[in-house]
């Protein structure tokens, strides 16, 4: 997978519901392991640099009992809202639109439909020489801009369906917390609400052949 500015990602602010989460389970969960290291390291540096040996810490069973059954504690408190969150990723709320999303070599298919009709449009990646003949304001990113762009409505709940035309892909966009594999013959599904308009990046997450690197998405919550 070809990374799309890694600084880029880390200090976007949340966009959506899914990635607000995904962020306070990732803070619950450094809060443990930044006490587990500071305890460890405490005990190392204390035993390093003292010249006597404590032996009832060294071979003491209640110590034993403690550091077995406490991590299975610690386990435990991760675990409740690890799977708590997984539930609620896959539980579709009524969404008020639905997308369809196919990939193909080396390009995207968007597809906005309702009870009525569909809208099929085609996204391919804008090149070096076509993006600098545009205005520098509308420039956007480079190896990221497309021709068109995926819409969505902000604020409300957006059902996103995905599959593929020929091999694997992958489509993922990190500031949203969405990645969903696109597999042919197989319709997966991922819902996701945008709680500010803007424009999102994203790119194809799993390698699908020469052009893997230049198929990027390109969504803008309107």
């Amino acid at each position: 997978m070809t990374n799309i500015f890694p600084f880029y990602n880390i200090f976007l602010n949340s966009s959506s519901i899914t990635i607000s989460v995904m962020e306070e389970f990732h803070d619950y969960t450094n809060l443990f392991l930044t006490i587990i290291i500071t305890f460890i390291l405490t005990i190392i540096i204390r035993l390093k640099t003292s010249k006597f040996t404590n032996y009832n810490f060294k071979e003491n069973t209640n110590l034993e009992i403690i550091w077995t059954i406490l991590p299975m504690m610690i386990l435990c408190m991760i675990a409740y809202p690890s799977l708590y969150y997984l539930y609620l990723f896959d539980l579709s709320m009524n969404p008020s639109i639905s997308v369809k999303v196919f990939g193909a070599q080396w390009y995207w298919i968007y597809e906005n439909f309702d009870m009525t009709k569909g809208n099929s449009y085609s996204s391919y990646m804008i090149p070096d020489n076509e993006l600098l003949k545009g205005k520098p304001c509308n420039m956007g990113w480079r190896l990221l801009q497309t021709d068109t762009r995926l819409t969505v409505p902000y604020g409300t709940e957006v059902q996103c369906l995905t599959t593929s035309l020929d091999v694997i892909h992958s489509f993922s966009i990190p500031e949203m917390g969405i990645k969903v594999d696109a597999i042919p013959g197989r319709l997966n599904s991922v819902n996701f609400k945008t709680t500010k308009p803007g424009i999102y990046y994203g790119q194809c997450a799993e390698i699908c052949g020469t052009g893997h690197s230049f198929m990027p998405i390109c969504m803008e919550a309107v």
